[in-house]
């Protein structure tokens, strides 16, 4: 969305979606200083009954060669931060996500298991949730910082701790064959 005039008295006269009843905030390649405008536009109109929604919360998103990008988190916390609120995250780790797939497709927690490569939203998302877990090492976690968190007194730390790791998700192709 462009900016509706030079000044910021401009940008408070565009008209706004009357339907409109939450802003939803994802990854977006293209977000601006107008969307973050207009996300905060309809959420001050709204007031609470406007809800305030998040993907994620991922704070980097990792690429290869140890390079990375700002993830979803970065996005979430501007509208926070403009709106002076926090959003309600779906995804992971919160399990708002699982329980929605779960009563579907009635999954059983005990014969699931949770994939993935960061220890604050895959493997907290599954211990939260009783999944057994599985961390591979390719994406932005180390194996000393589970190591890390399993030595600590910290029940909180070891929410964190994986129930085993790969290095590589290619690790398992063997056995799915089986």
């Amino acid at each position: 969305a462009a900016l509706p005039g030079p000044a910021p008295k401009d940008w408070v006269q565009a008209p706004l979606d009357p339907a409109v009843r939450a802003v939803l905030v994802g990854f977006d390649e293209h977000f601006s200083y107008a969307k973050l405008c207009q996300a905060l536009r309809y959420l001050l109109r709204g007031g609470p009954d406007c809800l305030l929604v998040g993907t994620n919360r991922d704070h980097r998103l990792p690429l290869e060669g140890g390079a990375g990008i700002p993830g979803t988190g970065c996005l979430v916390k501007a509208v926070e931060t403009a709106a002076q609120r926090e959003a309600f995250i779906v995804g992971k780790p919160n399990r708002f996500m699982f329980d929605c797939v779960a009563g579907e497709f009635q999954l059983d927690p005990a014969r699931t298991i949770m994939v993935g490569d960061r220890l604050d939203t895959d493997i907290l998302m599954g211990n939260d949730c009783g999944l057994t877990t599985l961390l591979t090492l390719t994406g932005v976690t180390a194996l000393d910082e589970v190591r890390g968190h399993q030595d600590s007194g910290c029940p909180a730390r070891h929410s964190l701790v994986p129930d085993f790791y790969v290095d590589s998700i290619a690790d398992l192709l063997p056995a799915l064959g089986e």
